[in-house]
C-alpha cells in the first residue's frame, strides 16, 4: 500500500476552471506478472445520498437515499486490453485496439469470468463493484452532477461533446475510447468514471430505488437478466455521464460502449 497525491478540478456550469483541489489516496497494486500490474484505490467507508431528486434525472434514479458504505477497493482505471490477455490468454473482438486501451465489446458475464480467473491467479477475491458501490465511489463526497462539478467538457473526460449538459462550450465526438490517466481522476483518484466506456456492475436491474440496498451489497434477481451499468461512454452526451446515471443492459449483449472495473475487499 502506498499514499498517492493527485490533483482534481472543479468546473462551473459555463465549463470554466475554478479551482483545482489537492488530494491524498491509498493506493494497492497487484502485480499480474510480465510487467504488468493493475492498481486499485483504497475507497474510505462513508455515507452518502444515492440517486438523484425528482425533476433532476431519469425515473429511475429516485426516490434519492442514503446510503452506507464500508471500505474497499476498486479500480483506478478501467480493465486494459493488456490486462484481458495476460488473464483470459485472448481479447474479446475489441472495436478499438491497443494493449493501454480499456477493453470493449465485454458481457457482464465476460467481466464475471475475469474476475474469476483474477481471483484465482492473485488469491484474492476480485467482483465487479455494487452499484451503490459505484455511485459512491463516482461521486466521492460531491453532490453535484459530476465528480468535477457542474458539467464536463472534452478537456476533463471522453464523451460525445457534441451534446453539451449546461452552459459549456460544445466540444468534437472523437468516437474513440481514451488511455487511463489521459483525464483528470475523481477526488478519489479514480479516472474516466465519467465517459470512455460503459461500467458493468454486479447488481441486476431495478426499475428504481424504492427497494434498493442500503449499504454496499448489490441487487440480486435470479428470474432477471437484466444488469446495471454505470458512468456513460465514448458515444453518449453529457447528461448520461452523470454520477446518479444508470443503463439497463443484458447481461450477454457486449457492445463496444461496454467495459468494467474490478472491485476487491482491503487487504
Amino acid at each position: 500500500m502506498e499514499s498517492i497525491d493527485f490533483e482534481t478540478p472543479t468546473l462551473n456550469e459555463k465549463g470554466e476552471l475554478i479551482a483545482r483541489t489537492r488530494h491524498i489516496a491509498e493506493q494497492f497494486t497487484e502485480d499480474l506478472g510480465d510487467g504488468l500490474c493493475l492498481d486499485l484505490i483504497v475507497i474510505p467507508a462513508g455515507m452518502f445520498r444515492m440517486g438523484s431528486l425528482p425533476n433532476t434525472g431519469s425515473p429511475d434514479e429516485y426516490p434519492q437515499h442514503f446510503v452506507t458504505i464500508k471500505s474497499f477497493m476498486l479500480g483506478k482505471f478501467l480493465i486494459t486490453q493488456g490486462q484481458w490477455k495476460a488473464i483470459m490468454g485472448k481479447l474479446p473482438p475489441c472495436r478499438f485496439k491497443g494493449d493501454e486501451l480499456p477493453v470493449d465489446r465485454v458481457s457482464w458475464e465476460d467481466a464475471q469470468a475475469f474476475c474469476q480467473r483474477l481471483s484465482k491467479k492473485t488469491r484474492r477475491a476480485y467482483r465487479l463493484p455494487s452499484e451503490s458501490e459505484w455511485e459512491y465511489a463516482c461521486r466521492a463526497g460531491t453532490t453535484s452532477p459530476f465528480s468535477l462539478g457542474e458539467t464536463i467538457t472534452i478537456e476533463v473526460a471522453r464523451f460525445n461533446g457534441g451534446h453539451t449538459f449546461r452552459e459549456e462550450p460544445r466540444g468534437n465526438y472523437p468516437h474513440v475510447t481514451s488511455v487511463g490517466g489521459t483525464f483528470p481522476p475523481n477526488p478519489f483518484g479514480l479516472y474516466d468514471m465519467h465517459g470512455n466506456l460503459w461500467e458493468w456492475c454486479a447488481d441486476n436491474w431495478l426499475d428504481d430505488y424504492s427497494s434498493s440496498p442500503r449499504d454496499n451489497s448489490s441487487y440480486q434477481n435470479k428470474d432477471s437478466r437484466y444488469r446495471v451499468a454505470r458512468g456513460g461512454s465514448w458515444h453518449e452526451p453529457p447528461g448520461l455521464c452523470r454520477s446518479a446515471a444508470r443503463l439497463k443492459v443484458l447481461q450477454t449483449d457486449a457492445d463496444e460502449v461496454m467495459g468494467f472495473r474490478v472491485a476487491c475487499e482491503v487487504t
